[in-house]
């Protein structure tokens, strides 16, 4: 049988750009070929580019572009349209953005089926890949169903034409640990001897999960490719290398306990007129302590960080902060202490000034006259950046000066809202290794808020798991690791994709 996809020195470039440079690779029927990479490293362009949306201003070249067989070099925008969903179903990392907004689920799904006049009803294809209630949800639109619903309608939409190639671009990145298990196994579901799966990911854990062979690509150039297991157990490149060494996250060597306690909560509760979103949730966080808060998407913890760091007033407990009294007081008697608590979220630029330089954005954290040059070294970053504006900078940048800022108080403790979420596993790496220098170098506590337990194993001490605004369990992380003794911490730990390196 030939091959499904055959490409040739494939060129991609946006005007003096080169995106993609000379790369060459087949898919196969019956397999499942990953693309893996960082931001910007030509992945998606080169899945886009097989079923002509390579983007506005797009120059493409190659030698030899081939799907089912057939030339696709000189196709026009007819034929692209006949391949999309005919040959090649895409499933979007934003299941949001791709459904439309003014049409229901099974309106979509239906336009798929009356184009590629395929006899089969959106009710069924919901009820194929496990939407529950298939007909209501057919009858809603996007914004009405969860992520993980929306994921599946969308590869519902893809399947409709039963197209012989799916093309998966970061498909589960902005999703739960637990939602993210079941559209990984709905996508291994897709496979048959005929048809095949080529998976965009930056995530190794879940390429060595679903994928018989890997191409690395970086900077537009596949640098490395071959079987998966052999490919992560003996990688040549030291680009692979580096990627399989940052996905491999061990614990770190435990610090010794300081003593005190920074931060204290009790029977903290929050409500939105009739709904409550918090319920008697207790924590303590000692001097030097990184704490980790885990749970899924709505289980309450960024509401516990908003009313930890007074964002928010609680409904009812309260909150100690340096043996001050924290929650629901005017905001000048937290003042004095203000500057001893900083917050990094999960997207700084929003919480930088637009006008601002770098230099003037942890300038205004530090005494007058002092320089944030030495920040900016501390955290990775040099002179070079210091006039630059923050949308100048990458992911992993902005993240390091939002860390520069928040050190420059001195402060006694840092709340993390999903700082490394957004980020390659790379950068990822450096942060971390950043925040536990600070940790140990500072004697800084750190509550550390994620739905990642990766990397909540590497660098807490101590875990707290929410689900439905309740802390469900707590303890020792390794303890909770090895011995979870609630069924939700089961669920989550059982979730978590590995990387499986063994040969």
């Amino acid at each position: 049988m030939s091959a499904l996809v055959t490409v040739e020195d494939l060129h991609v470039s946006f005007g003096d750009v080169h995106a993609v440079r000379g790369i060459s690779f087949t898919v196969e029927p019956g397999e499942c070929v990953a693309i893996v990479g960082e931001s910007g490293s030509g992945k998606s362009v080169t899945a886009r580019t097989l079923v002509g949306l390579a983007g506005p201003g797009a120059q493409v070249r190659t030698a030899r572009l081939e799907l089912a067989g057939r030339d696709a070099r000189r196709h026009s925008e007819r034929d692209w349209r006949t391949v999309r969903g005919g040959f090649a179903g895409l499933v979007l990392q934003d299941a949001l953005g791709s459904l439309d907004p003014l049409r229901t689920i099974g309106a979509e799904i239906g336009e798929v089926l009356r184009v590629h006049r395929k006899r089969d009803t959106p009710e069924r294809l919901l009820a194929e890949v496990h939407v529950p209630e298939p007909e209501r949800r057919a009858r809603q639109y996007p914004h009405q169903l969860s992520g993980g619903l929306r994921q599946r309608a969308l590869i519902a939409s893809a399947i409709a034409a039963r197209p012989p190639l799916l093309i998966a671009d970061e498909p589960t990145t902005a999703l739960d640990v637990t939602v993210q298990a079941q559209i990984l196994e709905l996508l291994a579901e897709r496979r048959s001897p005929e048809t095949a799966l080529l998976l965009i990911s930056h995530d190794l854990a879940v390429v060595s999960r679903l994928a018989d062979r890997v191409l690395v690509m970086k900077d537009g150039e596949i640098v490395e490719s071959g079987p998966t297991r052999e490919l992560l157990a003996g990688a040549r490149h030291p680009y692979t290398k580096k990627l399989v060494a940052a996905a491999t996250l061990t614990r770190r060597s435990p610090v010794e306990p300081r003593e005190g306690v920074v931060l204290r909560a009790e029977g903290l509760s929050k409500a939105y007129g009739k709904q409550t979103v918090v319920e008697d949730v207790g924590l303590t966080i000692g001097r030097g302590e990184i704490v980790g808060l885990v749970g899924e998407s709505g289980s309450g913890k960024t509401t516990v960080a908003q009313l930890l760091f007074g964002l928010a007033e609680p409904t009812a407990g309260t909150v100690t902060f340096e043996d001050q009294p924290w929650s629901n007081v005017r905001e000048r008697k937290r003042r004095p202490l203000r500057r001893h608590l900083q917050l990094i979220s999960q997207d700084p630029l929003a919480s930088f000034d637009p006008r601002w330089t770098v230099r003037r954005v942890v300038a205004e954290a530090l005494p007058p006259g002092e320089s944030p040059l030495p920040l900016l070294e501390r955290v990775g970053l040099g002179a070079r950046i210091l006039d630059r504006y923050p949308r100048q900078l990458s992911g992993g940048q902005r993240q390091r000066v939002a860390i520069a800022r928040a050190l420059a108080p001195r402060p006694s403790l840092i709340i993390c809202d999903e700082p490394v979420s957004a980020l390659d596993v790379s950068v990822q790496a450096q942060v971390l290794d950043l925040l536990a220098g600070i940790r140990e170098a500072d004697g800084t506590a750190l509550l550390f808020i994620s739905h990642d337990l990766g990397v909540v194993h590497h660098l807490a001490d101590r875990l707290l798991v929410m689900r439905g605004g309740r802390v469900v369990e707590q303890g020792p992380v390794g303890e909770v690791f090895a011995r979870p003794a609630h069924d939700y911490t089961r669920a989550l730990l059982a979730a978590v994709p590995t990387l499986e390196v063994s040969s």
